[in-house]
C-alpha cells in the first residue's frame, strides 16, 4: 500500500512541479516558435505516457499485493492487450516524430533572400564576417590564419576585399530579415547558441555548418557556447544586437572591410622607423 501511494505521489508531484516551476524558456526573439511547439507536443505526449505507466504500476502494486491464501492466475498471452498497446504506441511515436520532421524540413530550407553571416569561433571568443556591397563572402582557409589575418581570408580573392570584419566584438543584425549563419571553428568543437533565437548548430573544425533564423524583436541577446570547448568554456560569451534598419545601417557604416584592414597594416609596416 505504501509503495502504491509513493508511486501516485511521484506522478502528482511531477505534474505540480511542472505547473509551478520557476524555470521556463526565455522569451522567443525569432521565427522558430515551431521549435517551442514541437517540444511542448513531445513533452505532453511523453508526460501523459509517464503518468499512465506509473499510475498503472501503482494500481498493479495495490491490486495484486500479497495476501495470504491468494494464488495468481497464470495468463501468458493476451492478444487483445498486445494489439491495443502496439496500436497506441505506434500512434504516440508518429505524433512525436511528425512535428519534428516538419520543423526539420523548415530548419534546413533556407529562404532565398537570406543574408549570409559568418561566425568564426576560437577559444574563447566569437568573430564575424559580413558580405560587403557585392553581397558575397570571399573564400577563406584556416591555414591562412595569422595575427594580421585572424579569420583566414584569401587575400587574392576579389569577393573578399569588401567583406566586413567584426573581430571579437558584438554582432548586429537587422530585425525581420532572414539570416543564414555560416559556422566555422578554428580549433575545437563549439556551438553558437542564442537562447532567444532557439536555433543553433555545432561548429566542427574543417567544416562549415549552418542554420538560419529571422530576428523578430530588437534587443541585446547573449551568445553562449553550447559545447564543452575547454577549461574556459563558461567564459565564451558574446552579444548579438537586433537593430532597427536605421540603427543597423549606421553600425554597418562603422565597420572596416578586409581591404581596409590589410591596407592599414601594410601601410604601417612600410613606415620608416625612427632614427
Amino acid at each position: 500500500m505504501v509503495v502504491a501511494l509513493l508511486l501516485v505521489a511521484v506522478v502528482v508531484g511531477s505534474v505540480v512541479f511542472h505547473f509551478l516551476s520557476p524555470w521556463w524558456w526565455t522569451p522567443i526573439a525569432s521565427n522558430w516558435a515551431y521549435i517551442d511547439n514541437t517540444i511542448i507536443v513531445t513533452f505532453w505526449i511523453t508526460g501523459v505516457v509517464f503518468a499512465a505507466v506509473v499510475l498503472f504500476m501503482a494500481y498493479c502494486v495495490f491490486r495484486f499485493r500479497h495476501r495470504e491464501g491468494n494464488t495468481a492466475h497464470y495468463e501468458p498471452e493476451n492478444k487483445r492487450l498486445e494489439t491495443w498497446l502496439t496500436v497506441a504506441t505506434g500512434i504516440g511515436v508518429a505524433a512525436m516524430l511528425a512535428p519534428g520532421l516538419f520543423v526539420w524540413h523548415q530548419f534546413v530550407t533556407v529562404p532565398a533572400d537570406a543574408t549570409e553571416v559568418e561566425v568564426v569561433a576560437q577559444q574563447w571568443q566569437w568573430s564575424y564576417r559580413l558580405p560587403g556591397q557585392d553581397g558575397k563572402l570571399g573564400l577563406s582557409d584556416t591555414r591562412l590564419v595569422t595575427p594580421e589575418n585572424p579569420l583566414g581570408l584569401k587575400p587574392d580573392d576579389p569577393n573578399g576585399q569588401d567583406d566586413l570584419i567584426v573581430e571579437a566584438a558584438d554582432l548586429h543584425l537587422p530585425i525581420d530579415k532572414p539570416v543564414k549563419m555560416l559556422l566555422r571553428s578554428l580549433d575545437v568543437l563549439h556551438d553558437f547558441y542564442v537562447p532567444e533565437f532557439r536555433a543553433k548548430m555545432d561548429m566542427v573544425p574543417g567544416s562549415v555548418t549552418y542554420f538560419w533564423f529571422t530576428p523578430t524583436r530588437t534587443g541585446s541577446f547573449e551568445v553562449l557556447c553550447a559545447e564543452l570547448c575547454g577549461q574556459g568554456h563558461a567564459f565564451m560569451r558574446g552579444i548579438v544586437m537586433v537593430d532597427t534598419p536605421e540603427d543597423y545601417l549606421a553600425w554597418v557604416g562603422e565597420q572596416q572591410t578586409f581591404a581596409q584592414l590589410t591596407g592599414t597594416q601594410q601601410t604601417s609596416a612600410a613606415e620608416p622607423t625612427a632614427p
